[in-house]
């Protein structure tokens, strides 16, 4: 509903903010005279991994690169990814040359982070002239899938049905790949996923088998992955993935053979996700092939391709529409992307229409087989590589068998080379603590300006909350009741969010004599917790007796959307049984985030009402509130003037429990709560429960005035005669 309509709808159906109403705008209370139940999306089922993840794509090429962007940033803040890490060297080590007449094998381990190893083996022609291209080949969830071999009963099988076509060299789809693409001429680097083959500092039960919290992991210091510390600092092992992944990049391209304008990423399954992210990510990927991954269906099972944030309102059809209009292939199988062909694919291809590159993407239907990287998928990656980076090479493009290389002989540790300990808790907790420090220096840098500071955390707070006040959604109203109170209208209702299909019950208090300002005030109590025993609190007494509108709201689950009439005192959880944040908070935004959500969209509607007020203020001063106004101002713009904020010295890093109604991912890693509200865009910034030196700090990088409230009085009263004081412009303002 644009808001023109909206602002028309309004007329219709109340005169809020006046002292009348028109009676059809408040009878819609049932025949009991109770309020009908809200109707809120976020009152059904969680969404989970194995929901429906469509793409639409925009009806423009820049309504979709302004999506691009905004869906590119979500994964980068998702996955611990922006700012970047910084780029350490890599101190490769390449050794154990074997010579295979046409090609060769390496064996290779760098640093993608101090101490912190990737392994894997470089397979390189024999025969090299000029600059070739290079391949990436991320494996997926196979057991040690670098060293891996299938057994002859498993191999019979698959040559009987046509997915293997040697009795040799169909042992190792992952050798064969790598080696036919060494014979078209191509760089080859195949790495290990965490926990596999050689890569064993973070273990295969913990990256890819994660079940339950460690609570000697759930530190305040020195924590350790899916814990909610570094949750709320955006750490996982899907991260660490990508990042080992965007090294291999900056690995293959020290390689003096390699063109850089021809690099590719493949992968299936699990490699699939990888492939998707990285190209996602990297534009140094030139072309792109995810094996049966792609899919509206399920989006990835593993611990270590989710995220918190990842695919809230969005999904892997869309991560790989992001790699437009770069050449891309990817396949099917008799798996979640047996229905590709006509829910995903033909929308993707849409999109790659409108860059005029139709003929770039390209799906490899296989439902005939089961879920797979075999010989006639890698057949269809072999081809669609020559086509887009020239290699010559006689189409299709059929495997030639090899001599396998054994487990000894493609293990990167031995003697002259020994392995780093596997599995140690203490290297966890470092590598973690070096990430957390890294990124602080970043942000603490980045402070030193206010407009690079707002540049860095401005898109990490909007990726974040999931929301900001110019996206807060077209707002309408329902009134249900209305009752005088002498000097002041009574009314309630609810606040339709027609975007985003969200209702907030709402009160408003609104003097006979008007002063033109608004307040809108949060309680822990909800929109009631401006009354006690029916009469305003003395707070808010005040500010009507200074001709002030009063505005409460129910955040969710407070009021009249809490379960049986009971405030949560816990979250919701998806019904994976595994303890990870990322099966509900990957594709569910945190509660915070939706209260957030709330309090965007009451803005919006007191801000775009028919008559607009002349100034709109917030209070939060209670304990659940305060930090939820303090990070809805970080993303509020334009849609408040001053406000009032008692954060009680909340800091999201204290939160230890993922069902905590306050743990917010990503919440403790851009500055915790001082963080958000030097983002803040206000005017004025009251604020309490902070010392001074923080109030200095938010100042220096804020747009706001920041009065420090460090007295003794009741923050209520005190906060209430500061809006009082402030509900006019500065005298600079004033026309």
């Amino acid at each position: 509903m644009s808001v023109p309509f909206a602002r028309r709808q309004f007329l219709k159906t109340t005169a809020l903010l006046a002292p009348a109403c028109h009676p059809a705008a408040w009878t819609a209370l049932r025949a009991d005279g109770t309020a009908p139940p809200v109707q809120d999306v976020r009152l059904l089922p969680l969404k989970d991994l194995d929901g429906y993840f469509p793409f639409r794509p925009p009806g423009s090429r820049p309504e979709w690169e302004q999506r691009a962007e905004q869906v590119r940033r979500q994964i980068q803040v998702a996955l611990g990814l922006w700012p970047l890490p910084t780029r350490t060297p890599l101190n490769p080590v390449i050794h154990g040359r074997i010579d295979r007449g046409d090609y060769t094998v390496e064996k290779v381990y760098f640093e993608s982070l101090p101490g912190f190893f990737v392994t894997g083996n470089l397979y390189r022609p024999a025969r090299v002239s000029g600059k070739v291209p290079a391949v990436l080949f991320a494996h997926g969830h196979w057991k040690d899938a670098r060293l891996s071999e299938t057994t002859e009963a498993e191999l019979r099988k698959e040559i009987a049905s046509g997915a293997e076509r040697f009795e040799e060299g169909g042992h190792s789809r992952f050798q064969s790949m790598c080696v036919q693409l060494a014979r078209m001429g191509c760089v080859v680097w195949q790495w290990d996923m965490l926990g596999d083959s050689d890569c064993r500092q973070i273990t295969s039960e913990l990256n890819h088998g994660f079940s339950k919290q460690r609570p000697e992991m759930n530190t305040r210091e020195n924590w350790g992955l899916f814990s909610p510390r570094a949750e709320s600092h955006l750490q996982s092992t899907m991260g660490l993935q990508a990042w080992n992944a965007i090294r291999s990049v900056d690995f293959v391209l020290t390689l003096p053979e390699v063109d850089p304008d021809r690099i590719a990423v493949t992968g299936a399954s699990g490699g699939g996700t990888q492939s998707m992210i990285l190209a996602a990510l990297d534009p140094r990927i030139a072309l792109s092939f995810p094996a049966v991954m792609v899919s509206t269906a399920m989006q990835g099972g593993c611990t270590c391709e989710n995220a918190c944030l990842l695919r809230v309102d969005t999904g892997n059809v869309e991560f790989a529409a992001l790699v437009a209009p770069r050449p891309q292939g990817m396949t099917t199988a008799d798996d979640w992307t047996r229905e590709m062909a006509t829910k995903g694919f033909p929308e993707l291809k849409k999109l790659y229409e409108q860059f005029g590159a139709g003929d770039r993407v390209m799906l490899h239907r296989g439902e005939h087989f089961p879920h797979n990287y075999n010989a006639v998928s890698r057949s269809a990656f072999y081809g669609w590589l020559n086509r887009h980076f020239h290699l010559n090479q006689t189409e299709p493009v059929i495997e030639r068998d090899y001599v396998r290389l054994g487990r000894d002989q493609l293990t990167v540790w031995d003697d002259a080379h020994p392995a780093p300990k596997s599995g140690d808790p203490e290297f966890e907790r470092r590598l973690l603590k070096g990430l957390t420090e890294d990124s602080s220096r970043q942000v603490s840098a980045a402070g030193q300006d206010p407009a690079a500071y707002r540049a860095l955390c401005g898109p990490a707070a909007e990726a974040i909350l999931g929301r900001t006040g110019a996206r807060a959604g077209s707002v309408s109203w329902t009134q249900l009741t209305k009752n005088d109170r002498g000097p002041w209208w009574e009314m309630g209702g609810r606040l339709r969010n027609e975007t985003h299909q969200e209702e907030v019950p709402v009160l408003f208090l609104h003097p006979k004599a008007w002063n033109g300002r608004t307040v809108l005030w949060l309680s822990d109590a909800g929109k009631t917790g401006i009354l006690r025993d029916g009469n305003p609190i003395p707070a808010v007494r005040a500010l009507l007796d200074a001709g002030n509108t009063v505005v409460g709201l129910d955040l969710l689950f407070q009021g009249e959307t809490a379960p049986e009439g009971t405030p949560v005192t816990r979250t919701r959880r998806v019904k994976n049984p595994r303890e990870a944040a990322a099966y509900t908070f990957g594709y569910n935004r945190a509660l915070f985030a939706q209260r957030v959500h709330d309090v965007l969209t009451t803005l919006a509607f007191i801000r775009n009402y028919e008559r607009p007020s002349k100034r709109i203020l917030a209070v939060a001063v209670d304990p659940g509130t305060g930090p939820i106004l303090a990070a809805a101002l970080a993303v509020a713009g334009k849609s408040l003037d001053a406000a009032a904020v008692d954060t009680g010295g909340f800091r999201f890093a204290d939160v230890a429990d993922l069902q905590d109604v306050r743990f917010l991912p990503g919440g403790a890693k851009y500055g915790d709560i001082p963080g958000l509200l030097s983002l803040a865009t206000v005017e004025t910034l009251w604020l309490a429960g902070e010392p001074s030196a923080v109030g200095q700090q938010i100042q220096a990088r804020c747009q706001s005035r920041v009065q420090i409230h460090e007295g003794a009085a009741d923050a209520a009263s005190a906060a209430a005669a500061w809006v009082i004081a402030v509900g006019e412009p500065a005298p600079a303002e004033k026309k």
